[in-house]
């Protein structure tokens, strides 16, 4: 089932790795031709302007960009934040896989050794900081 446009600028699907190189390249330009965004991505992931224009197109159907014409060519731009997006992706890892706690994910990190001392002072300086 398609979500309506509207309701998608609030929150679209879900968008996947592939896409989400592209929404990258989008976030950091603001507003790209399928060409520019391809000169970020194509190179690096092995991928040809027909590839970037069909993720481009199914970002458009999810309602995480739009497009707007540019003469010959199409121009697009995010219709979502970065930090939204990246709270919303936060959001359901915890919810999944720490059962909504944010506390498991980090006490996971440390057992697991994926912080470093830099990590830990960096988390006990917001800690702080929130706290005030």
């Amino acid at each position: 089932m398609t979500k309506s446009p509207e309701n998608n600028a609030d929150k679209p699907e879900r968008i996947s790795e592939a896409e989400h190189a592209v929404m990258e390249a989008l976030w950091d330009r603001g507003i790209a031709s399928a060409a520019q965004v391809c000169e970020v991505v194509c190179e690096k992931r092995d991928w040809s302007l027909a590839t970037v224009k069909t993720l481009l197109s199914r970002l458009v159907q999810k309602g995480a960009i739009e497009t707007r014409p540019d003469g010959r060519r199409f121009l697009y731009s995010p219709l979502i934040a970065r930090a939204d997006y990246v709270g919303g992706e936060s959001r359901r890892l915890v919810d999944r896989l720490f059962g909504g706690k944010a506390a498991s994910l980090v006490a996971h990190l440390a057992e697991t050794e994926a912080l470093s001392e830099d990590d830990l002072s960096e988390i006990e300086a917001l800690l702080k900081e929130l706290k005030q």
